[in-house]
């Protein structure tokens, strides 16, 4: 990631791009007075928007995201924000057909200060209608984005205008209240910092401020769109709509203080760890925790539809591993329903089958480690199960996975990956060649075979069918 930002480098423009559903392009002379709409094609992590224009601020970096550009317009912050048909590119050579906005999903950043007057377009190029509910605000309730209850909903083709102030500060998230199992399904979704006008007493000034959202798919292997209708039983488990090894890693100086803001609109909860470091829970939707409910965790659950505030001191060098301690979530499409083989013997058996079925493949009777190494055919547009490579072999995992690099020569503003830890002599495990000791058995626990198993046969008495 560079430390610059190239804005025209990010940019397309309607009035060249082709629309995303055949005749529902808006006209040019309809957005003759709109803000100019940045569309972001990049799924790599793009350096903080330095604001230029408005009240100053520190910027976030949102992981495999951006920041959506603004202009001042007599004292109101604009933007313009483009719901439409997306190809997000989930991990290398695996495209998942989405919603989104202006090019992505999840949709930019939109930064702002306390106070500020926003004001946001909307432009409508779904094939349906859709709104934009502001999750956490503070606003007039016909702004709140609930299609019916608060205001109709944006029809295909057309382009609504939502203005109210930012009042507080904190991490807030905005995505539809319109179809919005549907839309959400398909990656609609954002995240929105409104930063503190002055110094906060609650709100620590840092080094480095990520962002980035929870967000799941249902993708069945070898196709590319996701299946909506899936209550609980999803299988591409995202930060940003991006799974591991496609998952940037978060770098920082060593010493650094580093705030980490996580939302989550998946269906279910997401306790998220961090190796190597304590942090505090210092926001939540309603803004910056009052310093004495705070406390030392290494995990902290992200509940659906809440938003998490973590911060700490990056004081142990080092590549530290951050994910979802939900085992099955660090795994990628693949690992989903495969019957457990542990314990079977497939002796003789596997050229008996390779005989009708050329490419099958022996897999889990020692458990699914061997995955990680394994080179086996896929589905075209499918990520594998469990991938990414380190210094001493496969990482074994998919899905909710990143890692926390800290480098002590990592310079300040410069987000770019360090590569590989050097790690200092001996500080890595390593195997013991030595003698091993027998291992002592309590008393009366003496040696034993297991019992011989028993059947009870039955007498024949009973009930009959």
């Amino acid at each position: 990631m560079g430390i610059k930002m190239n804005l025209n480098a990010r940019r397309q423009f309607f009035a060249g791009a082709a629309a995303s559903v055949a005749g529902l392009a808006v006209a040019r002379s309809a957005l003759a007075g709109l803000p100019e709409p940045v569309i972001q094609t990049s799924v790599e992590t793009a350096p903080p928007l330095i604001p230029t224009t408005g009240r100053p601020y520190n910027p976030v970096v949102t992981l495999n995201g951006w920041t959506l550009p603004w202009r001042m317009n007599n004292g109101v912050k604009e933007f313009h924000l483009v719901a439409e048909p997306v190809v997000r590119e989930v991990s290398p050579g695996f495209k998942v057909n989405m919603w989104g906005y202006n090019g992505q999903s999840p949709g930019p950043t939109i930064e702002v200060v306390e106070g500020d007057r926003v004001r946001i377009f909307v432009t409508n190029k779904l094939p349906e209608h859709t709104t934009i509910h502001w999750h956490g605000q503070r606003l007039p309730s016909g702004m709140d984005g609930v299609g019916g209850l608060n205001q109709p909903a944006i029809p295909v083709g057309k382009t609504f205008v939502y203005e109210f102030e930012a009042r507080r500060p904190g991490t807030f998230m905005y995505h539809p209240h319109a179809d919005e199992m549907v839309q959400m399904a398909m990656g609609m979704m954002g995240m929105w910092v409104t930063h503190p006008k002055a110094k906060h007493p609650h709100i620590s000034e840092v080094d480095r401020d990520f962002c980035f959202l929870l967000n799941a798919f249902d993708v069945d292997p070898g196709s590319k769109t996701p299946k909506v209708n899936t209550m609980l039983d999803h299988n591409i488990w995202c930060w940003n709509s991006r799974v591991f090894p496609a998952i940037d890693t978060l770098n920082v100086r060593l010493n650094d203080r580093v705030r980490i803001r996580v939302g989550n609109l998946t269906m279910t909860n997401h306790p998220i760890h961090l190796h190597g470091h304590e942090f505090l829970v210092t926001g939540t939707d309603g803004g910056p925790t009052p310093p004495s409910t705070r406390w030392y965790e290494v995990t902290t659950d992200v509940a659906v539809g809440q938003m998490r505030q973590i911060e700490l001191i990056a004081d142990e060098e080092g590549d530290w591993a951050m994910h979802c301690h939900k085992s099955h979530h660090t795994m990628n499409a693949m690992g989903h329903d495969v019957p457990t083989m542990i314990g079977v013997d497939h002796r003789g058996l596997v050229n008996k089958i390779q005989k009708v079925a050329p490419d099958y493949m022996l897999m889990g009777e020692r458990g699914m480690a061997d995955m990680g190494e394994m080179q086996m055919p896929i589905p075209d547009n499918t990520a594998p199960m469990m991938t990414g490579t380190g210094q001493f072999g496969p990482l074994e995992m998919g899905g909710m996975f990143t890692v926390f690099k800290v480098r002590k020569d990592q310079k300040p503003g410069n987000y770019s990956d360090p590569g590989a830890y050097k790690f200092p002599a001996g500080t890595v495990a390593y195997e013991w060649n030595g003698s091993t000791p027998q291992a002592t058995r309590p008393s009366g626990s003496a040696e034993a075979t297991p019992a011989a198993a028993t059947a009870v046969k039955p007498s024949g008495k009973g009930m009959s069918h």
